[in-house]
């Protein structure tokens, strides 16, 4: 998940929120909760408080928002989600997903 921005910048250029909302579709208000709930997210901020995020920032929010409006995961999961990810093996994860997917097959049915 490699967001493109068309702005002209290069990628490893420090982004607004407002560039960085437009080029995720995620509004700016829900930026600024997600700094307070994921401590990981903290943009440079400049004089006045004008935030700047990294490309780090940007694949964070996207981890977020993948969890959290695609997936389906509370905040405080996703939190969760994030903090054990970096302790999993790689090759746990797939394994975990596939018994995800199979339990929630079951249940449908």
């Amino acid at each position: 998940m490699s967001t493109e921005f068309e702005d002209g910048k290069d990628q490893d250029a420090l982004r607004t929120i407002g560039e960085v909302a437009k080029a995720l579709g995620i509004k700016t208000h829900v930026l600024r909760y997600w700094e307070q709930q994921f401590p990981p997210l903290s943009p440079l901020k400049r004089s006045g408080g004008r935030r700047y995020y990294r490309p780090e920032d940007v694949a964070l929010i996207e981890q977020i928002n993948d969890l959290v409006n695609v997936q389906g995961f509370t905040l405080k999961g996703a939190r969760a989600a994030l903090e054990g990810a970096s302790e999993l093996s790689p090759d746990v994860l797939p394994a975990l997903k596939s018994i995800r997917a199979d339990l929630s097959r079951a249940l449908a049915a």
